[in-house]
């Protein structure tokens, strides 16, 4: 009898291929003539970027999504954007549940992996279906607020679209808009769409396993897992410092110079919260200061929670990496945090992450500034990179303008920003049935 050719994907593997099939698959789509506004297909290349930055929750565009794509490509853009923010993981599993009778060890770790930041494999159906609900909820409620100010302003059923469509890219942290090349400007002091979008893009930047260990525990603090207290207090930290930062930086910015207190104070604060990672704007990034630009590029790059619709390096990892500090810097062995202590295999990983986010930026930067022209700053570049790693989609307006080679560069960039750059590295660096030689123990210089 013939053997069966089976190939044997790891659970990393099987998630980057699986985000990589859904893009191509979006890019399929949206390169028909009918996903185009004027009917005729966009090429290939503005395809495959849509389709990735949509998938990818990052919201970088190479064109103007209300006015370039029909209604039919950007239902598209926003179910790859249901799609991205939910996790690829999160429909695979619920179409093990469907099919079979529960699911198996395999897609349960793929899809702990990939979406649900819980570390019980027990937990996993439940933590579906908390998923789609919660996801329902928040994206509905958020919906229904939008709709008071939108209705208004655009007529029932446009209003309603865009309700609906922006609620879900806030919540997906997608940052894709219906409102042109102005994005959100226009709604810069209006404080319910501002405080609504902001809302939902910290639901949604916090992940799946912090808000359902919250309800879990009926708000009681006392309860709360290390890691939700820990990202709650991170998260609440970065939000209050970056909007008095903000609010410092850009007070006589020539954007914020008619806004009373309030209106500037509410400015500062969604420029302090969509920079993790939801890529709308109300204060265009090419008029922030340096100060306010240089904040904006740390904000990208910590990102939002893992488990969650957000991207960069994320709040965890950004947390090991100041308490490790801190205890390297106290001579202490251990890095604790309250009555629990972390191992130091977190901050090795937490360490990997944040000097392989650091030298993507700089590998894709210094690239691009070879590609393009010298017109093309190196400060809109490193920007770019950073967003689109981030998995954010702000940007100073030179993404439709780079050359070929530069755009795909922010592709690789969006994907591996999304995907993870610990789930690629497993993907691409896991083998199987090798033993570990621990080798002679030496030491290097340091500081």
């Amino acid at each position: 009898m013939k053997k069966k050719f089976r190939i044997k994907l790891s659970v990393w593997q099987f998630l980057a291929l699986g985000y990589l099939i859904v893009i191509l698959t979006g890019s399929v789509f949206l390169v028909l003539p009918f996903a185009a506004a004027d009917g005729k297909s966009v090429n290939y290349l503005q395809a495959l970027f849509t389709a990735t930055s949509a998938t990818c929750v990052t919201g970088l565009t190479v064109v103007n999504t209300a006015a370039d794509w029909s209604l039919f490509g950007q239902i598209i853009i926003l179910l790859l954007i249901q799609l991205g923010g939910l996790g690829f993981m999160t429909f695979v599993s619920t179409v093990f549940m469907l099919v079979k009778h529960g699911i198996g060890l395999y897609e349960r770790r793929a899809m702990l992996a990939s979406a649900g930041g819980s570390q019980r494999l027990s937990g996993v159906s439940s933590l579906i279906k908390r998923i789609f609900i919660g996801t329902a909820v928040f994206e509905l409620a958020g919906a229904c607020l939008l709709s008071i100010k939108f209705i208004p302003d655009f007529g029932a059923a446009q209003g309603i679209y865009y309700s609906v469509w922006h609620s879900v890219s806030a919540f997906c942290n997608a940052g894709f808009d219906l409102m042109g090349a102005d994005s959100l400007t226009a709604y810069a002091t209006d404080p319910l769409v501002t405080l609504t979008l902001c809302f939902l893009i910290i639901v949604g930047g916090l992940g799946f396993c912090v808000w359902g260990d919250v309800t879990d525990c009926k708000f009681n603090v006392k309860k709360f897992q290390l890691n939700t207290k820990v990202v709650l207090f991170v998260t609440t930290l970065i939000i209050l410092i970056s909007t008095g930062l903000f609010l410092l930086f850009e007070w006589d910015n020539a954007v914020y110079a008619n806004y009373n207190f309030g209106e500037k104070l509410l400015c500062a604060l969604f420029n302090a919260i969509s920079p993790r990672t939801a890529g709308f704007y109300s204060t265009s990034p090419a008029a922030l200061s340096d100060s306010g630009y240089l904040l904006t590029l740390i904000l990208m790059f910590i990102g939002g929670n893992s488990g969650s619709t957000a991207g960069g390096i994320k709040v965890g990892t950004f947390a090991v990496i100041l308490m490790g500090m801190l205890a390297a810097f106290r001579g202490r062995k251990d890095i604790n945090l309250g009555k629990k202590r972390l191992e130091y295999s977190q901050l090795s990983q937490a360490l990997a992450i944040f000097a392989t986010f650091l030298i993507a930026i700089m590998i894709a930067a210094l690239t691009i500034c070879a590609i393009e022209p010298d017109s093309v700053t190196v400060k809109s570049i490193l920007f770019e990179c950073v967003s689109a790693l981030g998995t954010v989609g702000l940007s100073t307006g030179i993404t439709p303008q780079l050359h070929a080679a530069s755009q795909i560069i922010l592709i690789f960039l969006m994907y591996a920003g999304r995907v993870g750059i610990l789930t690629l590295a497993l993907a691409f660096g896991e083998k199987r049935n090798t033993a570990e030689v621990r080798k002679p123990v030496d030491s290097l210089l340091i500081g």
